[in-house]
């Protein structure tokens, strides 16, 4: 039996750029889906972009906290109507600058816009830099989907680091995860986990062997984050994750990969495999 893995693109909806690559790497069966970030004017136009893929690949919401626009305007959250640092959501020292319910109001509206735009509820839900794994991200999801028989998957914590290179930001991750998947599975949350595709994006070198040691290695219940997308003037103001999507957008529609999967015997979940 063919093991399946799964692979989900971050950032549709990000950039013009981005979301044209991920939409090329979904209909070659290169992918198993992706999330969504909803909070930009270009959502209506690429959720109707992506709506005709609806069933067929995997649409999941990329909640948006840091370094971008609020949706909801100014608020505690975004005094200056734009989303603070990470580092000013993530570090409890600071984290009580921000009201509970402006940020509950900032996710209530990026989950509207998915809804209003596609008609349904997302498959998955994950978070930009990792926000879901934050207390306040998790308050919301346990409110929201209270038990509910159509719930959400959710993305869950990293597995621990095969490489030194990257073990002190997994370990970050898993920090700020930490509980995670417990509290979500109790409550009945499908928690997709490990997550795995973690690391360091300005060596661009480096996305090839951790992708094809997770071809090896990825169980079918984990998954693998990835980033690919074509570089334009719009990502260019929103984002530095810039030219290393050029590279895992060229490895993931090239030959190569896909003979990297025939030869592990491995098919993408979603996707051609």
């Amino acid at each position: 039996m063919t093991r399946r893995i799964r692979l989900i693109a971050d950032d549709y909806g990000l950039a013009p750029g981005v979301s044209a690559a991920i939409l090329d790497l979904l209909k070659r069966g290169r992918l198993s889906g992706t999330s969504c970030m909803t909070g930009f004017p270009e959502w209506e136009s690429e959720a109707a972009r992506i709506r005709p893929l609806s069933g067929q690949v995997a649409i999941g919401l990329h909640l948006t906290l840091t370094d971008q626009p609020a949706v909801t305007g100014r608020s505690s959250l975004a005094p200056e109507g734009r989303l603070p640092p990470h580092r000013s959501l993530a570090l409890p020292v600071l984290r009580g600058r921000f009201e509970d319910r402006d940020v509950h109001a900032e996710l209530d509206a990026q989950y509207g816009r998915f809804v209003e735009a596609l008609g349904r509820q997302p498959d998955f839900i994950d978070g930009h830099q990792h926000v879901h794994f934050l207390p306040v991200v998790r308050k919301w999801l346990l409110a929201r989907f209270p038990g509910s028989a159509a719930m959400p998957a959710l993305r869950g914590a990293p597995a621990r680091p095969g490489k030194i290179a990257v073990a002190v930001k997994v370990a970050a991750i898993a920090a700020l995860a930490a509980g995670f998947n417990r509290t979500m599975e109790g409550a009945g949350f499908d928690v997709m986990r490990p997550l795995t595709g973690i690391y360091d994006w300005r060596q661009p070198d480096s996305f090839v062997p951790v992708l094809l040691a997770a071809i090896e290695t990825l169980p079918e219940q984990g998954l693998f984050m990835c980033h690919p997308g074509h570089v334009d003037e719009t990502l260019r103001a929103r984002d530095p994750m810039r030219n290393v999507r050029e590279v895992e957008f060229a490895f993931l529609a090239s030959d190569e990969f896909g003979a990297s999967l025939a030869r592990a015997g491995v098919g993408i979940i979603g996707g051609e495999g």
